[in-house]
Formats: C-alpha cells, structure tokens, sequence
C-alpha cells in the first residue's frame, strides 16, 4: 500500500478510557497500553502485524494539561487523523521530499515511558499544520528503538486504508513527494478511512 512503509495509523479519541472501551466493543479486541508522552498524551495499541500497528491516542487523565497534538485541545468525537511511515532513511526522505516541492516539516526527537518503564525514543516530522485530519502522512524513524508492532499486542489485520479530499491532484503529489502511494477519491473535507478486520467483523474506522 505504501512506499516508504506503513507504520501506524493514528486514531485520536477525546477521552483515552472511553475510546479504549468503545474500540473493544467493535471489534472485540482490547487494546493494550502503549505509554505516556511527555506532551500530556498517552496511547493504547493494536497491531496489523509484525511492522505496523493502530495508535489510540488520547489526553492523559494523569497530565495537568489538555494536549494539542492531533486536535486533542478541541476534539469531541474520535478521529482517525494521521498517519505514518517508516522511511529507510528519514533525513534523506525529507531533502527528497523538499526538492519535489512538499515539505514535511523538521526532524524532531520524541519519546515515551511504557507501563514497565522503558524509554522509548523515536523521530518524526513535524509541521505547523491547522487541518483537523492529516491526510499527508508524517515520517518516522524508530533508530535502535525496538518497533511497537514487534511486541506482544493484540492483532487485527487492516484490509484497505484511503483518503478522501477535495483536491484529489494535489494531495496525489504531496504523498509522492514522499514516496508514497495512497487510494484517493474526491470528497467536500479531507479524511482518512481505514477498514480493519476483527473477530466481530469489519470495522471501519474514520
């Protein structure tokens, strides 16, 4: 589906406990914690397999703050709202990227404690970026960290993974910029939509 490789999807929920539980309900398979960000976030994961995983991300019910990352300050309903990919080299991609006329914002570290403790460290790009879903994938580089998806998580398997948006050629050469190849059918707001198949049937997630 993509090239680079898929990393993880991103599905943003307003209340972390609330969304765990209804994402249970669905699909009849309960997310594990993944950690704590220091941002005032935490996550719950599931994997599509041994290199990819969906993210849960909410705002920590321990943090003082209510978290911007995702739309999670104003979020009301869960969102599927981003996306990433694994790059072989993660610098070079962005020079790539940057010469072909989309730039995916500036490496950055990040990091999170799992619940035994570990730290795990990772960098990504970030951008300035006001659009509630991100239908342009940011990329990840996980370095000697060892991959979510390679522990023992909970499995689904994703089936299909698109987007929707208003200006389909546009975003067609931003994705490519990157290296990338995604389904993209017109519609009146961006949006992504993932269908994953679970012990209770397909679910799909938007």
């Amino acid at each position: 589906m993509t090239e680079p490789q898929l990393d993880h999807l991103v599905y943003a929920v307003p209340d972390l406990a609330a969304g765990v539980a209804e994402f249970a309900e669905r699909t009849g398979v309960r997310p594990v914690p993944g950690g704590r960000h220091p941002g005032g976030t935490a996550n719950y994961l599931v994997r599509f397999g041994p290199t990819s995983y969906l993210e849960i991300i909410g705002p920590d019910p321990e943090a003082s703050v209510r978290p911007r990352a995702f739309g999670l300050e104003t979020l009301t309903a869960p969102r599927l709202a981003a996306w990433a990919v694994r790059p072989g080299d993660i610098d070079t991609a962005v020079r790539q990227a940057r010469e072909q006329g989309y730039d995916p914002g500036d490496v950055q570290p990040l990091s999170r404690r799992t619940p035994a403790g570990l730290l795990l460290e990772w960098r990504l790009t970030r951008r300035e970026d006001p659009a509630v879903v991100r239908v342009v994938p940011f990329l990840i580089d996980w370095s000697d960290t060892p991959h979510p998806a390679e522990s023992d998580l909970p499995l689904v398997s994703l089936t299909s993974f698109s987007a929707v948006h208003p200006d389909p050629e546009a975003l067609r050469h931003d994705v490519a910029a990157l290296g990338v190849r995604l389904g993209i059918s017109p519609g009146p707001e961006p949006a992504l939509r993932a269908v994953i198949d679970t012990p209770l049937g397909p679910v799909t997630l938007r």
